[in-house]
């Protein structure tokens, strides 16, 4: 269960570098491979926010990975699909059909299984 936890805990990580970079992405206009592009937004507080999820995730899950089966740790990255699902409720005010519910509880109930 202590697998679980943790794995709770970097999937939330991951999810909110997500929705913080689908944020930076909605104000950051149209993209393009130029300097001028990537100079233009270094000051783009959502891009830095979603790059510290990321940061601290990895490290959350270098750690995993070290104390953990491989076969347990690497299906716990699954839970970042449930909570995906939740932000795009809640911070992008999407619809979600009954069939991803039923994808969302069979990757709950996956994990679930794998931890215990």
């Amino acid at each position: 269960m202590r697998l679980l936890f943790i794995s709770i805990v970097q999937s939330l990580l991951l999810c909110g570098g997500q929705v913080l970079l689908k944020l930076a992405l909605q104000r950051m206009g149209a993209f393009s491979w130029t300097w001028g592009f990537f100079v233009r937004n270094l000051d783009n507080w959502w891009l830095l926010a979603c790059g510290i999820c990321y940061a601290l995730s990895t490290v959350l899950w270098l750690y995993i990975v070290k104390h953990f089966p491989f076969s347990m740790a690497y299906p716990m990255i699954s839970l970042s699909y449930v909570f995906g699902m939740l932000a795009a409720i809640v911070f992008f005010h999407e619809e979600v059909p009954l069939v991803r519910w039923a994808g969302v509880a069979l990757i709950m109930l996956g994990c679930v299984l794998i931890a215990k």
